[in-house]
């Protein structure tokens, strides 16, 4: 069959589900290090502005150099397919081979690293704001991965605070996000039903609160003063590991041992829960690419078995233990479960690394997949975190939610109600 006919049997299967919600697809073991870069730095939140640019890389390191297609889907704020047209969203066309890729240089892990930018010849320019999917297929048609991102619109200003929590009972461990939405050049009619909203906390899509409901106006302003229902476990700083330069064992690396690549053993980690709050400057989660020793990291740094071991002597019952980050996108899966070794009485893990600068830290995950983000650094008010409010609105009649605006703010700056 060829691909062409393929193409036409998935389109015509996918019309049948267009109400489903796009998830992004995870992507195998042999796929590593997927980055974006939208209007803030790499890595961070992909959100740019109608007309900006954005940038995709990974690396493939099953050494095929494989052919790979890129499909652009827009969704609606829930993230059910919207109803224009790819046409109507899309100036050019998708369904594109990622041309541009280079082979590794000096590696004892062989990878190709593939990179594209938007707009470019054939997708030469996304029309409409909302959300949208990036979907990365290989020549059999198979998808791959997919990546959510953002367009926005700079038509309303969006005013975001970070408070401690009003309630007494989470005075000490929890972070309010509280904002205001000011549209003066565009109309918000009927903003309970057509004004929706997103706030997001180092860049964790996933852990994002959706759809707070303006609590009134002022003006032209609408006014959103939660407490409980728009906070988050303040957390504590990440941890961090440093291994640029891959020989020597500094920056959180205990050992270093070579075997068919490089193996970087990490100091043990302990609970930090029951430990007064101490500052310690992070990224919030992000990474960083970079070999000291190269030209071009992309294709220069190591690929690094990087080794993992917590302490933690409390029960766990049926929970299990994941590191976690956006080193993955912020995802639970084999890659990163921390396994308990009896001998040992510690849990450890080994993950494949690209060579750089990463945050993490450890979560409790239990059988239904929620996430206990405190549960091994605990919860301290005085954490820094970077929080982000993205306002969607549905015009009188509109098929599709645009972004109007985008906040943000920083913990660094709490203040008390």
């Amino acid at each position: 069959m060829t691909r062409s006919i393929l193409i036409t049997l998935i389109s015509i299967i996918g019309t049948l589900s267009i109400f489903a919600q796009a998830e992004e697809k995870r992507a195998p073991q042999y796929i590593q290090t997927i980055q974006f870069k939208g209007a803030q730095a790499l890595n961070k939140l992909p959100i740019i502005k109608l007309g900006d640019r954005l940038q995709l890389n990974f690396d493939a390191l099953n050494g095929e150099e494989e052919d790979y297609y890129y499909r652009i889907t827009h969704h609606n704020f829930d993230w059910t397919e919207s109803d224009l047209s790819k046409s109507e969203f899309l100036d050019g066309f998708d369904d594109v081979r990622i041309e541009t890729y280079e082979n590794s240089l000096n590696t004892l892990q062989i990878f190709s690293h593939y990179y594209f930018s938007i707009p470019n010849r054939e997708t030469k320019k996304l029309k409409k704001s909302g959300n949208y999917l990036i979907s990365i297929y290989n020549d059999y048609n198979e998808l791959i991965f997919s990546r959510k991102f953002m367009i926005m619109e700079p038509i309303a200003g969006v005013g975001v605070e970070i408070k401690r929590s009003r309630d007494l009972k989470y005075v000490e461990e929890r972070q309010v996000v509280n904002f205001t939405i000011d549209s003066p050049s565009l109309l918000l009619i009927n903003p309970k039903q057509r004004v929706n909203t997103l706030v997001i906390k180092n860049n964790n899509l996933n852990a994002a609160i959706r759809d707070l409901k303006p609590q009134y106006t002022i003006g032209s302003e609408l006014i959103y003063r939660y407490d409980q229902e728009a906070s988050f476990g303040g957390g504590n700083e990440f941890l961090a590991f440093d291994n640029k330069e891959v020989r020597s064992a500094v920056n959180g690396v205990r050992r270093v041992e070579l075997t068919d690549i490089y193996e970087n053993f990490l100091y043990t980690d302990i609970d930090r829960y029951d430990r007064p709050y101490t500052y310690n400057p992070d990224v919030n989660g992000t990474f960083l690419v970079r070999n000291i020793d190269a030209d071009n990291s992309s294709i220069e740094a190591e690929y690094v078995r990087m080794h993992f071991t917590l302490h933690h002597f409390e029960d766990i019952g049926d929970k299990e233990i994941h590191i976690f980050g956006g080193f993955n996108n912020w995802t639970i899966d084999g890659s990163t479960y921390m396994k308990y070794n009896k001998s040992r009485d510690v849990y450890e893990n080994t993950r494949l690394f690209k060579q750089g600068f990463y945050n993490y830290q450890y979560v409790l995950v239990d059988r239904n997949g929620n996430i206990d983000q405190g549960a091994f650094s605990g919860d301290f008010w005085q954490t820094e975190n970077e929080y982000t409010v993205i306002v969607y609105y549905r015009d009188q009649g509109g098929r599709f939610d645009r972004i109007i605006g985008v906040g943000y703010a920083n913990s660094d700056r709490i203040t008390n109600n």
